[in-house]
């Protein structure tokens, strides 16, 4: 029941950059879970613990992290006798080590590795797969299991892509399929076609991809970027059977308290800057021309009043997700639900640092009527934690990058794994994938 060893590595993620990689041992055999970075990082995140050291990985390496693991945690986790399918008292004895408020002695990263890695040891422990020991730990409904929609992000923007769009992501979201496989297979037609629609318009370079996957063509604004995707929609023919999502990372753009959608132009305008309900009235522009059902981080972090104001418009209309608002933090959950700001949480798991905390988050928002979005990182590794997670908590929605790439490919080719698992006790949420949880 106990862990006997803990060896943590440096590795490197889809990015090229190091992160860290935890082997655990118990006597069910050896677990192995890697850590993502993100790109587009929220300010009141936990502390990824990176050396600084410029001389080498331009100062991103994860020595540290990877020594405090191998000097600190594991030697005081193996003392501890824990037993390894206790997920919460695995991390409690990790965020008790550690002793700050954001991780910063230890690194998140450090503690998410070996929090990730006992879970996988605790699934074994249990003979059951690491969903179902998810949904234990989370104390999830009981019967069939939900498999999430999966958004894809078929085209980039942002810090994302080169080009002047300042959006960070458009997804696809097939909705209108009746199983996860039917809708990952409509999601691959729509992104070939939309890559070839790509090529087409904007020259062969178009048909290169962005960190998650997605095409990035020289496109100017988000109506562009919208008619590029509904075209290749209905190429694909599936009109009204795909919706749309966008992440739009506003805090990237957000200078003295406006909104800079020429961000990347280093001679842009003032004058042409937005103001958070400038910025709304062009939201509300696009979902009454556009299939969207969802968009995340639409003002900037702390722009908690531009959140507010455009929530009270568009609730029961569409998505709000927090992201760099929320950062999966319990603190800043909890004002998002106080002030409704947002209904909808992006859950990433290396923001906040341990399982635990993330299935906590999950189930604070899921208290208040909030939908939760798992989400990968824009520096993924071929770890499939997130597809599990996404299944054990019952999402209903996952955010894992274009139908591209095998980082993000692993996590979807986990799901359908799963689906063919479960078999007939798997549900498919479709248009229900803000309230998959009640399923």
């Amino acid at each position: 029941m106990a862990i006997t060893k803990i060896h943590a590595r440096y590795v490197y993620d889809s990015r090229g950059n190091p992160t860290v990689e935890v082997d655990l041992t118990s006597d069910k055999g050896l677990f192995r879970a890697i850590v993502p970075s993100g790109a587009s990082t929220g300010v009141h995140e936990a502390l990824e613990l990176r050396d600084g050291d410029k001389s080498k990985w331009q100062g991103k390496g994860v020595l540290k992290a990877v020594a405090n693991v191998n000097d600190i945690i594991a030697p005081a986790l193996i003392k501890a006798d824990i037993d390894v399918a206790d997920q919460a008292k695995i991390d409690e004895f990790l965020l008790s080590l550690d002793g700050t408020p954001n991780k910063s002695k230890l690194g998140a990263n450090a503690i998410l590795g070996v929090s990730l890695a006992a879970a996988k040891a605790g699934a074994a422990e249990k003979g059951v797969p690491l969903y179902q020991h998810i949904a234990d730990i989370a104390g999830a409904k009981k019967g069939k299991f939900v498999l999430p929609v999966p958004f894809q992000n078929v085209l980039n923007g942002g810090s994302h892509a080169g080009g002047d769009l300042a959006f960070q992501e458009f997804m696809i979201v097939p909705t209108g399929a009746e199983t996860f496989s039917e809708g990952l297979r409509i999601g691959s037609e729509v992104y070939h076609n939309l890559k070839s629609l790509a090529k087409k318009k904007y020259g062969q370079s178009a048909g290169n991809v962005g960190d998650e996957g997605g095409v990035a063509p020289d496109i100017k604004t988000a109506k562009e970027a919208l008619d590029l995707i509904v075209s290749a929609i209905e190429a694909a023919g599936y009109k009204g059977q795909v919706d749309i999502a966008m992440d739009v990372a506003s805090s990237e753009f957000y200078k003295d308290g406006l909104y800079d959608l020429d961000f990347k132009n280093p001679d842009s305008d003032k004058s042409k800057w937005l103001t958070g309900p400038q910025l709304a009235e062009l939201y509300d522009e696009l979902m009454a021309e556009y299939p969207i059902v969802s968009i995340e981080d639409p003002f900037a972090e702390d722009d908690w009043e531009a959140w507010s104001h455009f929530f009270a418009k568009v609730e029961n209309k569409v998505q709000v997700v927090g992201d760099d608002l929320t950062v999966t933090n319990p603190i800043r959950i909890k004002k998002a639900i106080e002030t409704k700001a947002a209904d909808a949480l992006l859950l990433k798991v290396n923001q906040i640092g341990s399982l635990t905390e993330s299935i906590q988050a999950a189930k604070d928002s899921y208290a208040a009527g909030w939908g939760v979005m798992v989400s990968h990182r824009s520096g993924e590794t071929e770890d499939t934690f997130i597809a599990d997670l996404a299944v054990g908590i019952r999402s209903g929605q996952i955010k894992t990058g274009a139908p591209a790439r095998s980082e993000r490919l692993a996590k979807l080719n986990q799901i359908l794994r799963i689906e063919e698992e479960l078999g007939s006790n798997a549900i498919y949420p479709g248009k229900d994938f803000h309230n998959a949880q009640t399923l």
